[in-house]
């Protein structure tokens, strides 16, 4: 039994990493499904004549040192057809409205206010309503478009109406510090798997602060969502809808990948997984969610992941004693452990078998810190969705 144990936790943590990654990687070389149409989507939008409306959508609170540029940033993008921006003041104790009306970005700008915080989801959901373009895209306050990311975004909505979103790519430079080099390769990771389940099917979840849908395919999310960016287009693709991937379509981050920063973000992306885990069962069912399996091994696989490396340690010590095969892979693993915490010990050293453990234990970390922030949060009935800067 622990033999078998051992194997199994061993197996799932791999397939999760490398497995799932490598699984899609050989689905789309022998059925190319996808994958023609893809590479034949216009790269970008030629000619106003059937271009559709859009209708940039932000939520904001207290972003009046930001919101000025970023809206001119929006209105700056290259874009034949009619476009307007939605911008949802969420209970702002600053200037960010007055600043706002002030921009003169150029393009329509429609201005909710709202005097007391209630979320970004209840934003999102406000500006969706009061929008009027064809194409929403999404926007945060803090990110930069490159100016043909909207093109390129709404490419593949003009060409194909099977094709219900896009998620674009967002750039962020790592920092200097050893654990970052892990967490970025993790983060090249997950844009690898967007571009490939996208030749499959669809995207499990889209890039917050950059993708593109349809209008018609927006429904209304709970007001305390803690990932609207996946319940969002998740909504859409069980509908019917494909949710692409256009990596040229790029959003740019000031901040960095510095694990201080990842922090706060991944416990909250993480416990996110968990709330849609619950709320939405019914996406495990494959009669229901065409995607299930891509769900499973993208989003819930890692949420196991810290307690099946601890059922592998375990098994290795218990049968370390009676088998010379256990005593080395007991040995591999507190090698690989004890290097994760020296390079998370010492930020500064960047040398790759340090800063790789690094941020995969960073990551196994973060996971069990996002299950205790969401049992908190069930036990205190306050999923509020507010979120922090």
């Amino acid at each position: 039994m622990l033999v078998l144990l051992f194997w199994l936790s061993l197996g799932a943590v791999g397939y999760a990493y490398l497995g799932y990654p490598l699984l899609l990687r050989g689905l789309n070389a022998i059925l190319r499904r996808g994958a023609a149409a893809a590479d034949e989507l216009p790269r970008s939008a030629s000619g106003a004549s059937d271009a559709p409306s859009v209708s940039f959508v932000l939520v904001a609170c207290d972003e009046a040192d930001r919101i000025a540029d970023r809206l001119r940033n929006l209105a700056a993008c290259v874009y034949p057809g009619e476009r307007e921006i939605v911008l949802v003041c969420d209970g702002c104790r600053d200037a960010t409205a007055e600043r706002a009306r002030q921009a003169d970005a150029g393009i329509p700008l429609r201005l909710v206010e709202q005097s007391e915080r209630r979320g970004k989801a209840a934003g999102l959901n406000l500006a969706a309503a009061a929008a009027s373009g064809e194409i929403l895209v999404f926007a945060d306050a803090r990110q930069r478009f490159d100016g043909e990311a909207v093109a390129r975004l709404v490419a593949p909505l003009r060409l194909d109406p099977a094709v219900a979103g896009v998620s674009g790519s967002l750039e962020i430079e790592p920092s200097s510090e050893g654990a970052a080099t892990g967490i970025d390769a993790y983060w090249r990771l997950e844009k690898f798997l967007r571009r490939e389940e996208a030749l499959l099917d669809s995207v499990i979840g889209c890039t917050g602060a950059i993708y593109a849908l349809r209008r018609s395919a927006y429904e209304p999310i709970p007001d305390d969502t803690l990932i609207d960016d996946v319940v969002v287009p998740m909504q859409a693709l069980v509908r019917g809808g494909r949710i692409l991937f256009e990596p040229a379509a790029k959003a740019y981050d000031p901040q960095t990948l510095a694990p201080e920063r990842e922090r706060r973000r991944k416990v909250r992306t993480l416990a996110g997984n968990y709330q849609m885990l619950f709320r939405y069962p019914g996406w495990l069912l494959p009669w229901r969610n065409r995607c299930w399996w891509q769900l499973v091994s993208h989003k819930y696989s890692r949420l196991a992941g810290p307690f099946l490396l601890a059922i592998c340690f375990i098994a290795s010590v218990a049968l370390a004693r009676d088998s010379a095969f256990f005593r080395l892979a007991l040995a591999a693993q507190a090698a690989c452990y004890l290097c994760g915490l020296v390079g998370l010990a010492l930020p500064k050293v960047r040398h790759r078998w340090l800063a790789i453990p690094a941020g995969f234990l960073f990551l196994q970390w973060q996971c069990l810190r996002s299950l205790g922030h969401y049992l908190a949060l069930s036990r205190r009935r306050e999923q509020s969705g507010k979120w922090e800067r």
